[in-house]
């Protein structure tokens, strides 16, 4: 069996489509026969909602997790979608960075959970919260990989260079083997010039780290959250569930890559 590979979806601003991927990303790969556990490190607690689960579940929640009150087994919820299991989010999560401060390695709490490879998960999925505090800065440190999405929208680069910092930093001082897996332009919509410019900016800036698929507007990816289902289990002929079903294809094949082969191993534009 392949190691399990640990993905953290990450992008400091806010909107861009980065949980709506985790949870998407989540339930096409677990259609494909892959086990799949999503962690949602983020308090506002959106990817655990997106997948039909309570977000302030007192036992099983990654605020005990980081903070070392329970192990990952002990942690994780079936979500009720083939091969798709949770570790909630709790609103505590809020407060984690001062309770952590004065940790003695604060900064691998969430790393020294994780599974050895033979877990029995092809992937761990992590949704980030939108900033660069030790949430996120334990997510770069516990993931061998990461995505970026961007929406094809005006700013869409706006900060990405404070994030390419931050994840250089992280490779130096903290977790040298992580990875830039892609960068994911989401909301596009073709139809429109702006979109279509920011799109060509996107693919010049980050060249071949940019995934083939892209994810377009679609008045279902922002119904299907309201339900607590993923788009393939809300509206499967959707644009969005096409999308996402593409997506997971893309990145699933590249397990068929060996470690070190990957052509998105090093960061442009830092």
């Amino acid at each position: 069996m392949k190691e399990t590979r640990v993905i953290a979806l990450v992008n400091q601003k806010g909107g861009v489509g980065k949980t709506t991927t985790a949870v998407n990303l989540a339930a096409g790969l677990g259609e494909l026969g892959r086990r799949v556990l999503l962690i949602d490190l983020d308090p506002q607690g959106n990817a655990t909602s997106g997948v039909g689960v309570e977000k302030n579940h007192r036992e099983r929640n990654s605020y005990r997790l980081i903070l070392g009150q329970t192990s990952l087994e002990e942690s994780i919820l079936s979500t009720g979608f083939e091969n798709l299991f949770l570790v909630p989010s709790h609103p505590d999560l809020t407060g984690a960075e001062v309770e952590l401060i004065s940790v003695i390695g604060r900064e691998f709490r969430l790393r020294d959970t994780i599974p050895s490879p033979d877990s029995g998960f092809q992937y761990i999925l992590i949704d980030c919260p939108p900033s660069l505090n030790l949430l996120v800065i334990n997510a770069l440190a516990a993931a061998g990989e990461l995505i970026i999405p961007i929406q094809a929208e005006y700013y869409a680069l706006e900060g990405i260079s404070q994030l390419l910092g931050a994840i250089r930093l992280v490779r130096e001082r903290l977790n040298p083997g992580l990875k830039i897996t892609g960068v994911l332009l989401t909301m596009a919509d073709r139809r429109t010039k702006l979109s279509g410019q920011v799109t060509a900016e996107v693919r010049n800036y980050f060249q071949d780290q940019v995934f083939g698929t892209e994810i377009p507007r679609n008045v279902k990816l922002g119904e299907a959250p309201s339900f607590g289902k993923p788009i393939i289990y809300y509206d499967r002929l959707s644009s969005g569930a096409e999308a996402y079903q593409s997506l997971a294809a893309e990145i699933d094949s590249q397990r068929e890559t060996a470690p070190g082969e990957t052509s998105n191993q090093e960061v442009k534009g830092e």
